[in-house]
């Protein structure tokens, strides 16, 4: 008796379980429509139907191939794909980055696979205090029988790795200044151009104090993005234990090229071409020059605002974003999206600002709660 209790019980129980799973496929269904609609309406106010712009074709393609760069990059790199997102956008964008973190947690492999998924030719800079600039970009010395002859240095490459940048002084550090903005060397009286693609991926220790160098404000501002790397998660992390680059050589990650450079230059002319609107150019130039004024909580702990860098990199940096999901057009959360990256090197803080533990961080974040697209 019982038994069948019991089992009338159970049955009695069924239907609700099925009425459960039921409600959530209503709900996943309802909320993809919400999205769909959400994404009309934006498309409507800011996708600019009658200007030029890559057609949603050609996006799908450039995002099914940016979907296959970032799995052959995840064989090395385990989670961090935030930091993994960028690094594609830097390219996408023809950016160069500063990848800021404590030690140990792979910055270097991150750039390092990303360089080789690319397809590209890489060179990596370590840099010491005892580095000279002649070093990085090449030397013209003269050989008995031949006569003058120019050596060229490691930054002859498509990606280059400058590893602990802030552990060489100034004087150095300067000798990437010209590489950077102007794809281009002088070495002597002769200036050579840098192969193409070309992108300056660095990294930096924010923890040690004596040994390492500031970065010249002149240099940090022609890093597209900082990124700040940091710890993984707990399932990433035992993850890492067993398959770390201790016990594994970096080959045996056996990563593969999924494109080349010329692939890299159609992507970032694709890039370009991706449609923003009146309104986000105003909301990009509203956030960059709330940086140089002093009206709200955190604008007296601004030395100085960002520069038009900024602003421009805002413009590239959100049409990349868009790329990276889907869309041939920018909406406002795309520039909020990047605006940390962009904007956290470029705002230089009084001594206010340290002393009371403020960083750039806190002050984007005010200014995006406050300006708000028009």
């Amino acid at each position: 008796m019982g038994k069948r209790r019991r089992h009338k019980k159970n049955k009695e129980k069924a239907p609700v379980k099925e009425e459960g799973e039921e409600h959530k496929k209503e709900k996943a269904e309802h909320s993809k429509r919400e999205k769909a609609e959400h994404l009309k309406k934006e498309e409507e106010e800011y996708g600019g139907a009658h200007e030029k712009k890559p057609s949603i074709e050609e996006i799908n393609r450039q995002f099914e191939l940016i979907a296959k760069i970032k799995k052959e990059i995840a064989k090395a790199v385990t989670g961090q794909e935030k930091i993994v997102d960028s690094l594609i956008m830097a390219f996408l964008c023809d950016g160069h980055v500063l990848l800021e973190g404590v030690p140990g947690i792979a910055k270097t492999l991150a750039i390092k696979t990303i360089a080789i998924v690319s397809g590209c030719t890489s060179n990596r800079i370590q840099f010491t205090v005892d580095l000279l600039p002649t070093d990085i970009t090449g030397v013209t010395t003269y050989i008995p029988g031949k006569g003058f002859e120019t050596i060229k240095g490691p930054i002859f490459a498509n990606f280059i790795i400058a590893d602990e940048i802030n552990r060489s002084p100034s004087k150095t550090q300067s000798a990437l200044i010209e590489a950077m903005q102007e794809k281009q060397v002088t070495i002597s009286k002769t200036t050579f151009s840098l192969p193409k693609p070309f992108f300056v991926m660095a990294t930096q220790n924010p923890l040690e104090q004596s040994g390492v160098y500031t970065l010249p404000e002149a240099q940090i501002d022609r890093f597209l993005f900082k990124l700040i790397m940091g710890y993984p998660e707990y399932s990433e992390e035992e993850k890492i234990m067993s398959e770390n680059m201790t016990l594994k050589k970096f080959e045996e990650f056996d990563l593969k090229p999924i494109i080349s450079p010329g692939e890299i230059l159609k992507m970032q002319a694709i890039t370009k071409k991706v449609y923003l609107d009146d309104k986000i150019k105003k909301y990009i130039l509203n956030i960059v020059r709330k940086t140089r004024t002093k009206d709200f909580k955190y604008g007296n702990y601004i030395g100085w605002g960002c520069s038009p860098r900024a602003s421009i990199g805002l413009f590239i940096a959100s049409k990349a974003k868009a790329l990276m999901d889907g869309r041939n057009f920018v909406i406002p959360s795309d520039v909020r999206d990047v605006a940390h990256n962009i904007l956290r090197h470029r705002i230089i803080l009084t001594y206010r600002a340290r002393a009371e533990g403020i960083d750039s961080d806190k002050i984007i974040d005010e200014i995006l709660d406050k300006e708000n697209p028009l």
